[in-house]
């Protein structure tokens, strides 16, 4: 009967020599000796060793499994790309690898760290910095087939599909400028993320095309979560010039805004207009509903894995730049402002 439990380590231990050169005489790579490799196998076989074939292979690149490190998994954005990109591999009889850098560069980069070092044939990423990407860079120039979703690097020569962010940003500014308001608030998150650059961007050259000029004070930022979004509505609308409309930059940021208005007592949009950039599912099921910037995002993911394909099967070509254009959703969150 095969003994359980018995490891590489055992083996060497057996045979008299470093596990290093009992991995290279039971994985046949690199040099050892005749005398050695036939001590090795006899000990293996003797233990009733039995290796790790899964590992091996994955070690070896040869599983067709790739990684996804998203910015926030929890973010429905994230978790809605993940899905589609799984279902999309899958068809080719590849595997995905989830991972969340939880918008942590150094999360981020331990992440990659820990994946390439299991040799995953490529990578979906969201970097979490728009300069700081060295490690991507070095990634890529190995050789590992990349893909950015939703941010993009200008240093790193791969593949990215992203939407019109800044676009997007500008119309949902236009929108509420268009019914009347001049003190429009922004809510958003760091600024060294990619797409947060460019909503705040959007916002401000909306802002400036209408003669109005940047209040600091209207800008409210705060990590992307729903709690932190609440603490960052309520400090913004708790002064005594307060906007009378509101932008998000996600909708994490939009639902955390809602909850804070509505614990202030504001109405929308009686009090406060509201538009926010990304769909969610609630945003239909409040009263009123609420006018959002859409993004296109059952493409996002499909094309994402198309393109991750074609390079795993030796596509050679210059790397492919794709953005999408975004959408203006009207519902019934935006109103001409109160007269005071």
């Amino acid at each position: 009967m095969t003994r359980k439990g018995i490891t590489l380590k055992d083996v060497a231990a057996a045979a008299n020599v470093s596990r290093a050169t009992a991995a290279r005489a039971l994985n046949s790579y690199g040099y050892v000796g005749d005398e050695t490799a036939l001590r090795v196998v006899e000990a293996a076989d003797k233990l009733g060793y039995r290796a790790n074939r899964v590992a091996q292979a994955l070690r070896s690149g040869q599983l067709p499994i790739v990684g996804f490190v998203a910015g926030d998994i929890q973010n429905p954005f994230f978790a809605r790309v993940a899905h589609d990109l799984e279902a999309e591999l899958r068809k080719h009889r590849h595997n995905l690898l989830i991972a969340s850098s939880e918008e942590t560069l150094e999360q981020e980069k331990e992440l990659l760290k820990s994946l390439h070092a299991l040799s995953l044939r490529g990578f979906f990423l969201a970097p979490t910095s728009a300069t700081d990407n060295q490690h991507i860079v070095d990634l890529a120039r190995e050789g590992t087939p990349i893909v950015l979703i939703d941010r993009v690097v200008q240093e790193v020569q791969c593949d990215s599909v992203v939407v019109d962010n800044e676009g997007g940003a500008r119309e949902a500014v236009d929108y509420l400028v268009a019914n009347g308001h001049r003190r429009v608030g922004l809510l958003r998150d760091d600024s060294r993320i990619f797409t947060a650059q460019e909503r705040l961007a959007g916002y401000r050259n909306a802002l400036q095309s209408h003669g109005i000029d940047l209040d600091e004070s209207l800008v409210g930022v705060s990590p992307s979560t729903i709690e932190h979004a609440i603490e960052a509505t309520i400090r913004l609308f708790s002064r005594r010039s307060r906007p009378t409309a509101l932008f998000t930059v996600d909708s994490l940021m939009t639902q955390g805004a809602l909850l804070a208005l509505r614990s202030m007592g504001l109405s929308i949009p009686h009090d406060v207009s509201l538009v926010g950039f990304d769909d969610f599912n609630l945003a239909t099921f409040t009263d009123p509903q609420i006018t959002v910037v859409a993004q296109p995002i059952a493409e996002i993911g499909p094309l994402a894995a198309k393109l991750l394909l074609e390079r795993l099967a030796g596509k050679t070509t210059a790397p492919r730049h794709n953005r999408f254009p975004t959408r203006l959703i009207i519902r019934g969150s935006v109103a001409p402002p109160r007269k005071r």
